[in-house]
């Protein structure tokens, strides 16, 4: 998220794509890097946007986050949040279980002054979980949305479009939405790169796994066949 982005818009979509499920869906965007400028503003914004959310009882229409899959899931939740807390991460808010009386709920949470090589920073935590960091140049926000052995979804939120192509080029994904998230199409390939998976799905490239090459080579008698 650049200095220049459309705050409001922005917020709510960096919300929306790490709440979404819970947090338990492959292009979460479990991780925020944010221009330095305002980075302590969109930090504040959150704190008070986040708990905001409905939260709880799925049965419930407007519950927009529900609790995690198993009792496994949300321990593993919490031990990463409990260890990003000791190693000295800010908690903006949540970082909590939270007990309604069934239920693997785990509050959504947004934690601030991360290491980068932390390891709720370079895992996949598959959680309610958000961690920010702040860069003060493209060439650090690239290198720091490009530390990590995943490589599915990325996302730029910037009003200068020119940066946008500039920075997407760089990244290291195999989708980059700009100023949205999660926006897919049947004739858009969707896949990552590094650990996030082989192939594509969508698109005119999903069709090669259906098809087989066949060479063909006729050597024709003359000096120059090879």
């Amino acid at each position: 998220m650049f200095a220049d982005a459309d705050l409001d818009a922005a917020i709510g979509t960096v919300i929306s794509a790490f709440v979404f499920n819970s947090g338990q869906f492959c292009m979460a965007g479990p991780r925020l890097l944010v221009e330095r400028p305002i980075y302590e503003v969109v930090l504040g914004i959150l704190a008070e946007a986040v708990p905001q959310v409905p939260f709880g009882d799925i049965s419930d229409p407007a519950t927009v986050i529900g609790p995690l899959a198993s009792r496994g899931q949300l321990e593993k939740v919490s031990g990463i949040v409990d260890r990003a807390r000791a190693a000295g991460a800010r908690v903006v808010t949540g970082g909590e279980p939270v007990d309604l009386g069934g239920g693997f709920y785990y509050a959504p949470t947004v934690l601030a002054d991360l290491d980068p090589s932390a390891e709720a920073v370079v895992e996949e935590i598959f959680g309610p979980v958000l961690t920010v960091q702040p860069f003060d140049t493209e060439d650090e926000a690239i290198a720091l949305a490009n530390g990590t052995r995943y490589g599915l979804a990325s996302g730029i939120q910037t009003s200068d479009l020119a940066r946008a192509h500039r920075v997407a080029a760089r990244l290291q994904a195999g989708i980059t939405w700009v100023n949205g998230w999660a926006v897919l199409d049947p004739a858009i390939p969707f896949g990552g790169v590094k650990a996030s998976g082989w192939g594509r799905e969508g698109g005119p490239e999903a069709m090669a796994s259906y098809q087989r090459a066949h060479s063909i080579v006729i050597g024709l008698g003359t000096e120059d066949a090879r």
